[in-house]
């Protein structure tokens, strides 16, 4: 197998877990795999650099000093390699072969990437290269950062360039859990999740994987997650199944608007669950939902919209915070799903501008951590995908 295993901060923390990743990878060579090993900067001394930046500095100063915590890293772990008789070179920005190159936009230069990363590639049989992660170099030669989470970035970018087989993010948690274990009892890893669940979560909050990570990742390349204790680097964890895609998609059937008002509905504990399970208990499948501080809104399917609403009326005269309910047929949703949409900052008002120059009436959107809904009248579904699609 060809393998690209990226150390975080925590398992590259001390002398120790140095040694404990030199041994994972020598293994996994000694077995007859190929690997290439992205470092992070040991413990939090990425963190601790930019605490002490308490002067004025220019971005390239910047870099240079964050910079310096994954150039560390890779010769330190480059010696701790060589001292079990493992082939290794490390690789940082400035040095011949860096692979990750950015245009004078900062963005990554996918074609010169690339062809660097295959270039690399085709000498793992021979050695272990050993890449600064997080860091990038400059058209100029400068050096320049991807961005929180960058490290992950760099891996599972690597891993798609070089066309390896898996990706192996070595970190502090057991892969990904039910639960935050600091918080809740009982939670354990989970063996398999999507990497739609995933990019989900990270955008609120479970710091696992990189959100601008995932984006990299394709339906052959394996991504799995695994604790820095356990080891092996071919085993264990949690497997990320799946590629995110970018995707404007237009619902076939067309959709029912059922809007329960009342007062204050938001301050009224256990409405929203009332109404909800009224909805599942007659296997009322609910598309979306919007909610007010005086209403909830259920998107549901057309076909469904008058027993529905039958089901909503009979809970709006058994809760006096419940005035009343209205429907509104048909309606067309128009979904964008992408990889990059939440570091764009501006995006929802781009993609309704186009809607209001053309004059189509905006019933709802609705937004995710990764998706934006568009609710319109039935009959502009076809000029709302239309629109959207240019965008994209």
């Amino acid at each position: 197998m060809r393998v690209v295993a990226k150390f975080g901060g925590t398992s590259l923390g001390s002398g120790d877990r140095i040694d404990r990743a030199a041994d994972s990878v020598a293994a996994a060579v000694e077995d007859g795999h190929e690997i290439a090993v992205v470092a992070s900067a040991m413990g939090s001394t990425t963190d601790d650099l930019l605490d002490d930046i308490t002067f004025e500095t220019d971005e390239a100063d910047r870099a240079q000093i964050v910079s310096m915590g994954e150039r560390t890293s890779v010769r330190m772990l480059k010696a701790a390699l060589a001292s079990r008789g493992i082939d290794s070179r490390f690789l940082e920005p400035g040095k011949d072969g860096w692979p990750v190159i950015t245009d004078e936009y900062g963005e990554v230069d996918v074609e010169e990437t690339q062809k660097r990363a295959i270039e690399i590639a085709e000498t793992m049989d021979e050695e272990v290269p050993v890449l600064t992660g997080f860091l990038a170099e400059g058209p100029d030669g400068s050096i320049t950062t991807l961005g929180r989470g960058g490290s992950d970035t760099t891996a599972v970018m690597m891993g798609k360039y070089m066309e390896a087989d898996e990706v192996v993010i070595v970190t502090d948690v057991e892969g990904v859990m039910t639960g935050d274990p600091r918080v809740v009892e009982g939670a354990r890893n989970v063996g398999e999740i999507s990497v739609d669940e995933l990019r989900n979560l990270s955008f609120r909050g479970a710091e696992v994987v990189a959100p601008s990570a995932l984006s990299y990742k394709d339906g052959r390349l394996n991504v799995r997650v695994v604790h820095y204790q356990h080891g092996d680097l071919l085993s264990g964890g949690t497997s990320i199944e799946g590629e995110f895609k970018n995707l404007v998609d237009l619902r076939e059937r067309p959709l029912a608007c059922l809007t329960v008002a009342g007062r204050a509905i938001r301050n009224q504990p256990g409405v929203f669950y009332d109404l909800s399970k009224a909805l599942s208990e007659s296997d009322v499948n609910v598309d979306a939902v919007a909610s007010g501080m005086d209403t909830i809104t259920f998107y549901i399917d057309d076909e469904e919209a008058e027993r529905a609403e039958n089901i909503l009326h009979r809970e709006v005269i058994a809760h006096d915070a419940l005035s009343s309910v209205t429907v509104d047929s048909p309606i067309a949703v128009v979904r964008v799903t992408g990889g990059e949409l939440p570091n764009q900052p501006g995006i929802v008002n781009e993609i309704i501008s186009p809607l209001a120059a053309e004059r189509i009436h905006l019933l709802d959107v609705v937004t995710s951590a990764t998706s934006v809904a568009l609710f319109v009248e039935w009959d502009d579904r076809e000029k709302t995908l239309e629109l959207t699609q240019d965008l994209f």
